[in-house]
């Protein structure tokens, strides 16, 4: 007996199909079929729930319906193990049946095609041997990725002020490093700028940094500490990092939660998850274009609310682009955006006050000690616009995975 239930892009194996929590007596088979919704799937990561890990398999091995391995990997978080793996080039509503077989050993893999490692405490990444990114942890009074290479081999976030020797590139907003996630108004401090009486938001440790042939993740805790020293709240960021074709994906899952006591989100327009784009391609350099999922563009694009926002332009004479995609289970979904024609993008659901003036909106929000605000986000680097990336088609299938049910294979 199979216990199954659906959920949309995950797969749910009950104890039956464990072995009754003590470990596989034999090689289990089952069938994975997944179903593209009525959008098109260039590639999507597909997550599997597999149970509890005390019933966790060791291996797992993936085949295509051509007889093809099909690169998997096992994943634990908290109470659950996933196992994920790519899916590529689905149509609207066409299904493909992969065969799944786990056992308690371990399955060489194919790769690995993530590397994660701790490297003078930030945590580097690689793909295909490739250096992706760093998340610095040391660099400044806040984390942040940097540099971010795109997928014509050349950063596609601004170097100032990490290094300030770039040609070309202004010396403006020295707050604003690559990649982050801080706000202006924490119970009344300012993280978003910096100096003496901002605040800082502190790596305290890493959770976990894992490689795999699928994927990397870091997960990482952050303190937010005030000008006085003291801690206010914190965060865990959960960074997972896909090998894919052509474009990057990569997904950011943040748990924002008030650990010392009530916590007030103030209404400003100055956070929350924000890039600092590469120089050459700001809307104010001519040839950089902002596009969002409503249709406004470049500077009327600054304030709205979109499920998606693109931010696009030329390095080294070949078009790129950084898209962040909101996830609907968002707080303020679809969120504002904070993003300027000279290269600063950022996701803000708090500014309402000055992204509608005159509506009388307060865009603040209060958690009671102990609880929490979660925010989704997948940001895609991809090469060429909006239009050639795809980017309807990839939010549908972030917002609406595609459907993923299991059967158990006859022997």
């Amino acid at each position: 007996m199979v216990c199954m239930r659906r959920v949309p892009g995950t797969l749910v194996l009950g104890m039956a199909a464990m072995g009754c929590g003590m470990g596989l007596a034999a090689p289990a088979r089952y069938e994975i079929t997944v179903t593209a919704r009525d959008y098109a799937v260039g590639q999507a990561p597909v997550l599997a729930e597999l149970g509890r890990p005390a019933m966790m398999p060791r291996g797992a091995s993936l085949r295509a319906p051509d007889g093809t391995r099909v690169p998997c990997q096992l994943v634990t978080d908290g109470e659950a193990t996933q196992l994920v793996f790519v899916v590529r080039d689905l149509a609207p509503g066409e299904s493909r049946t992969y065969a799944l077989l786990l056992r308690d050993a371990p399955t060489p893999p194919l790769g690995p095609c993530v590397t994660v490692r701790e490297r003078d405490g930030d945590a580097e990444v690689c793909v295909e041997g490739e250096f992706f990114t760093r998340y610095v942890t040391h660099g400044g009074p806040k984390p942040y990725l940097y540099p971010i290479i795109g997928p014509t081999g050349k950063p596609v976030t601004r170097d100032y002020p990490m290094k300030e020797d770039t040609p070309g590139e202004d010396h403006d907003h020295v707050h604003h490093r690559s990649l982050w996630f801080t706000h202006d108004q924490v119970n009344g401090v300012n993280f978003w700028a910096e100096g003496e009486q901002a605040g800082r938001t502190v790596h305290r440790a890493f959770e976990s940094l894992e490689s795999g042939p699928v994927m990397g993740r870091v997960v990482a805790t952050t303190d937010w500490i005030g000008p006085d020293g003291r801690k206010i709240c914190e965060d865990r960021r959960d960074m997972r990092i896909y090998a894919t074709a052509g474009a990057r994906v990569l997904d950011f899952d943040i748990t924002w939660r008030a650990s010392e006591g009530p916590l007030h989100l103030g209404d400003t327009k100055e956070g929350v998850f924000g890039v600092r784009v590469a120089e050459t391609m700001k809307v104010d350099r001519g040839q950089g274009h902002i596009v969002m999922s409503t249709g406004y563009r470049d500077g009327e694009a600054w304030g709205k609310a979109a499920e998606w926002c693109d931010y696009s332009g030329p390095v080294d004479g070949q078009t790129v682009g950084i898209a962040i995609l909101d996830h609907p289970g968002n707080p303020g979904h679809p969120t504002h955006w904070h993003v300027r024609t000279y290269g600063l993008f950022c996701a803000n659901i708090f500014g309402l006050s000055y992204f509608e003036p005159g509506s009388g909106k307060d865009g603040s929000l209060d958690l009671k000690p102990g609880e929490a605000l979660r925010f989704r986000y997948r940001v895609l680097i991809h090469p060429g616009d909006a239009e050639e990336a795809g980017l309807s088609d990839a939010y549908a299938v972030y917002a609406t995975p595609p459907e993923v049910t299991v059967r158990p294979m006859e022997r």
